[in-house]
């Protein structure tokens, strides 16, 4: 009896999870490296490209993606996209063996909540339209709601690259992670489109010769190198265990709002169901606020104090005096 085909989608979705899983945590330990030998990637270097384990780290990620664009193939999103989530556990898990990033209790309550409300909106999510044609996507995106939600996108990765980027890249993590779920957004639309393209052809009706298969590839391309560009500085630049939720928290978000407005999915959808992907978004939310605190309490812990007890001789050795100096002026190294 042969293998069926929600099977072989959930075996590659959560192969997938394991492997963009593993590949933070390769790709954070190639940073560093590099980041000790030349100019770190967060504040423009590109000496990475040149570190082994970073390469190891994209290869991985690049094999993950490539199974979670196959599991598609196979399942239906219900199921392939909450296993996405499996990557944040695999992360953290690993981060805190391999790169001593230790989660604190909190940090573990903020990744299940996160979990927890990304499978909410999931489960009540609609079922996907069927569609037949690479011209069928592109007269949906064409639509006049969905190239506000392009402009709008496209407005604030601007808006934070040029001003948010030069004065809080280095302290706030929405900053990059805001422009890589934006583009990543946009990016899910082309790989949708492309995947119909390549599908329809293997099935005897060629999309090559449409301009709208290149339109979309060439988007995808762009999109792609952007959130590797930008997910790179967030990776080098904070908490690897907390990088990967508040990505997958946003990504997931705007792409759903994305699909919502392009493919009009909440159209026909009960209040009860709508209601639910609602409460999916603010439990998502609090999640995020629930990591960025914990994210604040450690830098605090790690820009910590040194602490001495000082006994004074000339006044006997009971009288003592607490010491505390701060290091928060300087650099982590």
């Amino acid at each position: 009896m042969g293998v069926s085909e929600n099977t072989k989608g959930l075996i590659l979705a959560m192969a997938s999870s394991a492997f963009i899983g593993a590949s933070f945590i390769l790709k954070k330990k190639g940073l560093k490296r590099a980041g000790a030998a030349g100019t770190r990637a967060g504040v423009g270097g590109y000496t990475y490209l040149l570190e082994p384990l970073w390469w190891a780290g994209m290869i991985t990620m690049i094999g993950g993606e490539v199974a979670n664009f196959v599991a598609y193939v196979y399942a239906p999103a219900v199921l392939v996209t909450p296993l996405g989530a499996l990557s944040i556990i695999v992360s953290a898990v690993l981060a805190h063996f391999l790169l001593k990033e230790r989660i604190q209790k909190m940090g573990i309550v903020g990744c299940v909540t996160c979990i927890v409300g990304s499978v909410v909106i999931v489960i009540h999510a609609p079922q996907e339209h069927i569609l037949n044609s690479v011209q069928e996507i592109w007269v949906l995106a064409t639509q006049p709601a969905f190239l506000v939600y392009v402009a709008a996108a496209l407005s604030l990765v601007l808006t934070l690259v040029l001003h948010f980027e030069p004065h809080y890249g280095q302290t706030n993590i929405l900053v990059y992670l805001g422009i890589c779920s934006l583009m990543g957004s946009l990016t899910v639309v082309s790989i949708k489109a492309i995947g119909i393209a390549i599908k329809l052809t293997l099935e005897g009706v060629s999309q090559i010769a449409y301009p709208q298969t290149w339109f979309f590839l060439t988007v995808a391309v762009i999109c792609v190198v952007t959130q590797l560009n930008y997910l790179n500085k967030a990776l080098d630049t904070f908490n690897a265990a907390i990088v990967a939720p508040v990505y997958y928290v946003m990504f997931t978000t705007l792409t759903i709002i994305a699909s919502v407005i392009m493919f009009k999915d909440w159209s026909g959808q009960d209040v009860s169901s709508i209601a639910s992907e609602i409460c999916g978004f603010i439990t998502v939310l609090s999640g995020t606020i629930i990591l960025h605190a914990t994210k604040n309490e450690e830098t605090s812990t790690q820009a910590g104090t040194v602490t001495w007890y000082i006994r004074d001789s000339m006044k006997g050795s009971e009288d003592e005096r607490l010491l505390t100096l701060h290091n928060s002026d300087y650099p982590e190294p």
